[in-house]
């Protein structure tokens, strides 16, 4: 019932300047994007480090079918690795990216286009001295980029990979990617899919992580697990001592504004955590639909801004 008004909202420039300039919403917007800018970014990146913890950068923009939209993507990577890079910070924060604001939408050649630009922000990441992870997004793109990366791991095998545990299908390609030097981030996903493809439960979807969970860290590449669940967390640390994993063969990853105090508690005990933390222009649309692609989450957003532990 909320998906629709929610989506109109994301539309509109007056309800954005409504939300980003009174007191309350504007404090809202900052606990999850710490700005618009690269310098916004680096300045969070850089207080994050020096708390302990890593970081993934990602320039918000998505679904885009303008091919000029797409080399501003990438040039504003471009720029962002270079400044990681100037201050140091490039060992401690690699970007994550999502392949439709880089192309994939365009037609007739966007998987072509999608590849060449994703192998630009690869080779940048690499002269910084870091790496690129491919975000997933919905089911209908899964194939394409699972074939991207492979695409991509040919010449830098560093890439890092995105599995959603509500996917149906996932636990398959957990196996199929648990093999040496392969970087995971397992998450459980946060798009509105249909049930041929999908677990719709949440149990079942809890479930299917157990079980990822399980493939991942039993295998031979590093599992990034990503998830706020205090629960899910528990039971990754349980199984990480299982399976003989030391810390270091491993990450956890939240959300920048999330469980903050956790993630210190996680860094603080010997843990690797790395932080998401979205910048950019498009924060408003990004957070709408972010709430419109699953309602419930709206609860959890307010919540966090409660407890902010």
């Amino acid at each position: 019932m909320l998906r629709q008004p929610i989506l109109l909202l994301a539309r509109s420039q007056g309800v954005k300047k409504l939300v980003s300039t009174m007191p309350v919403s504007s404090s809202i917007v900052t606990s999850y994007v710490p700005g618009e800018t690269t310098a916004d970014a680096v300045a969070a990146t850089s207080d994050l480090v020096d708390g302990g913890l890593r970081v993934t950068l990602d320039y918000l923009g998505e679904d885009t079918t303008d091919a000029a939209h797409a080399d501003a993507t990438v040039a504003a990577y471009k720029e962002l690795l270079a400044d990681l890079a100037t201050k140091g910070l490039a060992p401690h924060a690699e970007v994550s990216v999502k392949l439709s604001a880089i192309g994939q939408f365009l037609p007739d050649n966007g998987h072509k286009v999608a590849l060449e630009n994703a192998r630009d922000i690869c080779r940048a990441a690499r002269n910084a001295g870091t790496t690129v992870t491919l975000d997933m997004e919905d089911h209908t793109t899964t194939d394409s980029t699972l074939s991207i990366l492979r695409e991509l791991r040919k010449d830098f095998p560093e890439t890092g990979a995105v599995l959603q545990a509500m996917l149906r299908r996932t636990e398959a390609d957990c196996r199929a990617l648990a093999y040496e030097g392969s970087r995971v981030r397992l998450c459980k996903g946060a798009y509105m899919e249909p049930e041929k493809v999908a677990f719709q439960d949440r149990i079942d979807v809890d479930r299917s992580y157990v079980r990822c969970l399980k493939v991942l860290l039993g295998g031979q590449g590093y599992p990034m697990i990503a998830t706020h669940d205090p629960r899910m967390v528990q039971i990754a640390s349980s199984l990480a001592s299982r399976f003989g994993r030391r810390p270091g063969t491993y990450e956890f990853q939240m959300l920048y504004g999330i469980r903050p105090e956790e993630q210190k508690r996680l860094a603080a005990a010997g843990e690797t955590v790395r932080v998401y933390i979205p910048y950019g222009t498009e924060w408003y649309g990004y957070l709408m639909r972010r709430l419109a692609e699953k309602p419930q989450n709206l609860g959890f957003f307010v919540r966090s801004l409660v407890s902010k532990k």
